[in-house]
């Protein structure tokens, strides 16, 4: 299966199971007392973060989720049983958004997100007795599960990344340094999807490099897939710009990259960086040192440039040390890393309890988390009409309408229309 890093899916909780109106069935009483039991919850979407994914080429068939409705209610105060959460695995480094709101960013191994709220079971008619009303003969319906479509983008997680134009040598780099295995040939465009290695360096610390996808002029603007790959570039704490020895202008290579990188809709190219030339087993020292010097005089003075061949191993064990060195100093700098977002359910909410009325051509609308969601679980006959009057009248809805001059038989929708509308 192939590797993909972007994907559009759409998440449904578990709708929650209604109450019943029942009433006990007794020898000699035809009628006894309530007993209609409430609807069991709906399941919730969770996505998990796991070490075992590494592509989100699962959802490329499966592009609807849904958790499971949970039971209806019984007859002698039986519970409808709760439907179990759909735990769903991602990679680790997936980010969440709906349009351009980032809504989760799960970093961490085992971290999770509820996606996708289960519907709260309704009440049954045994819920609302109470010393003046013995024998209800109103219940709730279950709530509706949240149904979400988000955009998943996965965004891999470094600490180095190797950047370069195609046939740089990245791959051949981190198949020497490391335990990848990437696909190698030369001839550009050999990787079409990034790869991870992890790379020790003297023995003590390990740090994780991926291998990013040659870079071409115009990738910022999506020329050869590489907006696509500098997503990537995102997370890495430091790059490792490489720049093949042979070619034309290698002034010119630099700045392409380094202008990809500006372009990108992140600016990624205050990234720290250490440049090296590739290669470089078949120069002499003259020919290498005339061409350092030209590559010196262009980039900042703080970025260390070096000299490398992966196949002889020529300067890698100096590279890996120095870009050991730069990305402990960049951090030092760079202070405490922002904490991770952790959203426990997806979705900028209202206050629970605030509702708004507005005014229309026919009547009123009245909207609020709090207000919609009892009306969603009302069942709409007289029975149910009534108790949803007493909610709004509790909560100070009706006043609020009789302000604004709301008339006998005028129309009140709560919410979308097809929750449900009443009369004044």
């Amino acid at each position: 299966m192939g590797f993909v890093d972007r994907v559009e899916v759409t998440f449904k909780a578990g709708d929650g199971g209604d109450g019943i109106v029942s009433f006990r069935r007794e020898k000699f009483r035809s009628l006894g007392g309530p007993d209609g039991g409430d609807g069991g919850n709906g399941g919730n979407v969770i996505l998990l973060a796991s070490t075992n994914q590494n592509t989100l080429a699962d959802f490329r068939y499966k592009k609807l989720l849904k958790a499971q409705s949970g039971q209806n209610g019984g007859r002698a105060k039986r519970h409808g049983k709760s439907s179990p959460d759909l735990e769903v695995a991602v990679p680790i480094g997936t980010v969440v958004s709906q349009d351009s709101d980032v809504l989760a960013d799960l970093t961490e191994n085992r971290q999770t997100v509820v996606i996708a709220a289960g519907g709260k079971g309704g009440y049954g008619n045994a819920h609302f007795v109470s010393s003046t009303r013995q024998a209800p003969r109103v219940a709730e319906k279950g709530e509706p599960g949240q149904e979400v479509t988000a955009t998943l983008e996965l965004k891999m997680i470094a600490d180095v990344g190797i950047v370069g134009l195609p046939n740089a040598g990245k791959s051949t780099l981190l198949s020497v340094i490391s335990n990848a295995k990437p696909t190698i040939a030369n001839y550009p465009f050999t990787t079409l999807v990034p790869n991870l290695g992890v790379v020790d360096v003297d023995g003590k610390n390990s740090l994780l490099f991926a291998d990013i996808p040659g870079l071409i002029e115009g990738a910022s603007q999506g020329k050869g897939l590489g907006d696509e790959f500098l997503r990537h570039v995102e997370r890495t704490g430091l790059l490792v710009h490489l720049i093949d020895v042979y070619s034309q202008d290698i002034c010119l290579a630099y700045k392409t990259i380094i202008k990809e990188l500006h372009d990108y809709k992140i600016d990624l190219s205050h990234r720290p960086q250490v440049i090296a030339l590739t290669k470089t087993e078949g120069l002499d020292e003259k020919q290498l040192g005339s061409k350092l010097k030209s590559l010196k005089a262009i980039v900042p003075k703080s970025t260390p440039v070096l000299a490398i061949s992966s196949s002889s191993g020529e300067g890698i064990k100096q590279l890996l040390r120095t870009v050991q060195k730069t990305l402990v100093s960049s951090r030092k700098k760079a202070g405490k890393v922002e904490p991770v977002m952790n959203i426990p359910v997806i979705g900028l909410r209202e206050d629970e309890g605030s509702w708004r009325v507005e005014k229309t051509g026919d009547g009123f609308i009245i909207k609020g988390r709090k207000i919609e969601r009892f009306a969603q679980r009302t069942n709409f006959d007289n029975f149910g009409q009534q108790r949803l009057r007493d909610i709004m009248r509790k909560m100070g809805i009706m006043s609020e309408l009789e302000r604004q001059g709301i008339e006998a038989d005028q129309k009140i929708q709560i919410g979308h229309p097809e929750i449900g509308s009443l009369k004044y």
